[in-house]
């Protein structure tokens, strides 16, 4: 431990003398590195350990098991390998664990984790929180709203949500894992609550902040924010990737937090990766929405005058992170089956490569089509043909010299009301391999057909859930502030409210993915300057991931001196425009003043999203990327600006 307060201590405010307290971040999703947990425990000298796996598609993924098998539903990682090579000396070294690893199904994994402590010999004190399946509730509103004539129940983008629901679950806040820690729990097991309160709960356990602190919940927040994706912090998906020393020995991050809310982003000694700003930046923007109104159970943010600053070798001090009320609903995660989904690739070799494949691909989907018409069977929901290996998810802004490949990838995705017509489909693979395309390989067997899973967010009152932890055979039930009026802070309408904060466009060039808009010159530049034309990786890191269907890409100026270049030309509408063959709503840009930082919001952007999409980037991890290679035109003494090595 750390020495700043009392080793193993436990109750409300045992930790309140403490000057600070460590926190590792020791998985940012389910199936990420065992090295996490044990590196962080042997060489990172913290109070608390936190686990995150709950990302949206993975609850789609719990669900779905759930529906197989009513025994599972959690994430069995964080148990049988996680936990497992970490549990004792947990124990020993008295640190403390968070984890919302409990998925849809808390009180199974916890039964798991207390096998495991049996069979290892060690004694474990651990609590569950409960309370954020919706289902019930849901179930009672759709009655109530029937009962009164109210129409259907919708969600966050109109539409009604179905009948029959795989799972439904609120996104509980960091309360009821504070109230596991004050009770004595050394581990705590949630379902589903938002990524960062795994880490709020226990600051707020730690320094016993009120509730109402928003500024000091704020920063709670961001830290949570920081670690919660592990490695993504530490140099992680970094866009200067080549400077990311020690990919293998990579360190798992560590937040050193201060009991007025100031904190240091670090990692163990003696590991790999790195801790700089902008590798901070590239975290603290990664799907964030509107910076001025990150909407949290417990806390609404505001992100925009956020100082990052170096603190010595691989140390990070963060602060100007501002907080306000959060409102009287929670969010809710819902999934239910939309039919079926499968994909199928197969490898293509020789001169016309490319073109091979893809009349493969669609040679497919003509005969299966015409299988169907015969057996009087629907057309595909969806199908979508890829040619990997030849950028084709740049669509116009693919590289025209790799058509000519001589080695590409089919990838054929599908969807389908009937799972029978994708079993057809499944058995139609193979035969490319000896009735079309010569060099045609790689097939592994017929492609598996899985249940299309859809999620869908809506929000509901938060005094219509109960959050309660269950400790030691007694229930404790957590009260929860009401928050302010739903109409407040928060919101999808926020931008509006932000004079300046936020710049909007409507779905890009009248459905024309070639055309882009001429892009305004370098303003401040010299007059009489030579422009040049550079990609904006020369000017800039960026960072992209998803919401639903949303692509959140934020990108940050490598100086002081480029803000403006980036202010100027990479408006909303340019980036619409450069995205158009894959985003379908509108962009909105968001500017975060403090980092030197703009953060971009395109929706209706990854075919649906998650277990939804047929694209091979269903996540959109890909978006920056494609984005950083958009030219700008600047002046060449701009680029003298950028410090060496960013």
């Amino acid at each position: 431990m750390n020495g700043d307060g009392e080793k193993g201590a436990r109750g409300p405010g045992a930790h309140a003398r403490k000057r600070k307290v460590r926190i590792g971040g020791a998985s940012g999703f389910w199936g990420d590195s065992a090295l996490g947990p044990q590196q962080l425990v042997a060489h990172g000298d913290v109070d608390f350990l936190v686990f995150d796996y709950l990302a949206e598609t993975t609850m789609s993924i719990l669900a779905g098991a759930r529906l197989r098998n009513p025994a599972v539903g959690y994430a069995t990682d964080f148990v049988d390998i996680a936990m497992k090579s970490v549990l004792r000396e947990i124990v020993e070294r008295g640190i403390r664990v968070v984890s919302n690893a409990g998925g849809v199904a808390p009180q199974a994994c916890a039964r798991a984790l207390v096998e495991l402590a049996q069979s290892q010999g060690v004694a474990l004190d651990m609590a569950v929180v409960e309370g954020d399946d919706a289902m019930p509730v849901v179930d009672a509103l759709r009655a109530a709203s029937a009962h009164a004539g109210e129409g259907a129940f919708i969600d966050v983008e109109g539409r009604s949500v179905p009948a029959r629901l795989l799972s439904a679950n609120a996104y509980l806040g960091a309360l009821p894992v504070r109230a596991a820690l004050d009770a004595g729990a050394q581990v705590v097991v949630t379902g589903r609550c938002v990524d960062s309160a795994v880490t709020l709960g226990a600051l707020l356990h730690a320094f016993d902040w009120s509730a109402d602190d928003y500024d000091r919940l704020a920063a709670g927040s961001l830290a949570g924010h920081l670690i919660e994706c592990g490695c993504q912090a530490t140099g992680g998906l970094h866009t200067d990737w080549e400077t990311v020393p020690d990919w293998p020995n990579i360190g798992y991050p560590i937040v050193e937090c201060m009991a007025d809310g100031e904190f240091v982003v670090t990692k163990p000694p003696g590991t790999g990766g790195k801790v700089t700003p902008a590798v901070v930046a590239e975290q603290l923007l990664y799907e964030i929405g509107d910076p001025a109104a990150y909407r949290l159970p417990d806390v609404v943010c505001d992100f925009r005058q956020m100082r990052l600053s170096a603190d010595g070798a691989d140390r990070v001090r963060v602060r100007g992170a501002r907080g306000r009320a959060p409102d009287d609903r929670y969010k809710v995660s819902a999934t239910h089956i939309d039919g079926y989904r499968s994909s199928a690739m197969l490898t293509i070799v020789g001169i016309d490569a490319v073109a091979k494949a893809r009349r493969t691909g669609e040679a497919i989907l003509a005969r299966t089509r015409a299988m169907f018409a015969r057996l009087g069977w629907p057309d595909y929901g969806a199908a979508l043909v890829e040619v990997l290996g030849t950028e084709s998810g740049y669509g116009p802004h693919a590289n025209v010299a790799l058509q000519a490949a001589r080695e590409a990838v089919l990838r054929v995705s599908v969807r389908h009301a009937r799972r029978e017509a994708l079993e057809l489909f499944s058995r139609e693979i193979a035969p490319a391999g000896t009735s079309w395309a010569p060099g045609t390989t790689g097939a592994t067997g017929r492609p598996s057909v899985s249940p299309s899973i859809r999620q869908l967010a809506f929000f509901v009152e938060k005094n219509r859930f109960a959050p309660a932890v269950v400790f030691r055979g007694e229930r404790i039930e957590v009260e929860i502030p009401s928050g302010g009026d739903s109409a407040g802070a928060g919101d999808a309408d926020a931008a509006d409210r932000n004079p300046g904060s936020a710049h909007r466009t409507p779905p890009a060039n009248g459905g024309d993915p070639a055309r882009v808009p001429d892009v305004a010159p370098d303003a401040d530049a010299a007059p009489g300057a030579d422009l040049v034309e550079v990609p904006l990786l020369r000017l800039a890191w960026a960072r992209s991931g998803d919401k639903g269907d949303t692509s959140n890409i934020g990108v940050i100026a490598r100086s002081a001196a480029l803000v403006p270049v980036l202010r100027a030309q990479l408006t909303a509408e340019c980036v619409a425009a450069h995205l158009a063959h894959l985003v379908e709503g509108p962009v909105v840009r968001y500017e975060l003043p403090g980092i030197g930082g703009f953060n971009f919001v395109c929706e209706r952007a990854l075919g649906g999203g998650g277990m939804t999409s047929l694209r091979n980037d269903p996540l959109g991890k890909g978006m920056a990327q494609m984005l950083l290679s958009m030219p700008l035109r600047v002046d060449p003494r701009r680029l003298a600006s950028i410090p060496a090595g960013a």
